[in-house]
């Protein structure tokens, strides 16, 4: 990864696989990510697996959930809005902790029979992406740093 200016990242390149489009070369704001993109659709269908929870866990594991899920493309979002790299490390660093979140509470929804290792198999495979992708952008930008 390279950059315009030495200390900045906003005009920061990254490997291709993480843009929206293949010929695009530059990050031109959060929303432009891959990663970012696959996480709003994960919080979709995580709150469409929710709905079908027992009512009485709408303030437990549902409202976690959706919590763990909305975090992960907020914290990108804000990491990169941020002005410095160690910063987006930072927020990307929480994003990971986010998705390991809903890892957990997914196998818990599971174990508890609020869902099917069938209903949740698509969702698990976006998070393996989403997981891959972050992993890939934090060592990108850590090779900025160091």
């Amino acid at each position: 990864m390279t950059s315009d200016e030495g200390r900045g990242i906003r005009n920061v390149i990254f490997d291709k696989s993480i843009f929206m489009h293949e010929d695009k070369a530059k990050v031109e704001g959060y929303r432009d990510l891959i990663v970012w993109q696959k996480s709003i659709a994960l919080v979709k269908q995580i709150y469409q697996l929710t709905q079908n929870f027992p009512n009485d866990e709408k303030f437990g594991l549902v409202s976690q959930m959706r919590r763990a899920a909305v975090s992960i493309p907020s914290n990108i979002a804000e990491g990169q809005a941020r002005r410095t790299t160690g910063d987006y490390v930072r927020f990307v660093s929480i994003a990971e902790g986010s998705l390991a979140e809903l890892d957990t509470q997914l196998i818990v929804a599971i174990e508890l029979s609020f869902c099917t290792r069938i209903q949740t198999k698509e969702i698990f495979l976006i998070m393996v992406e989403i997981r891959k992708m972050l992993n890939a952008l934090r060592r990108s930008l850590m090779s900025k740093i160091n």
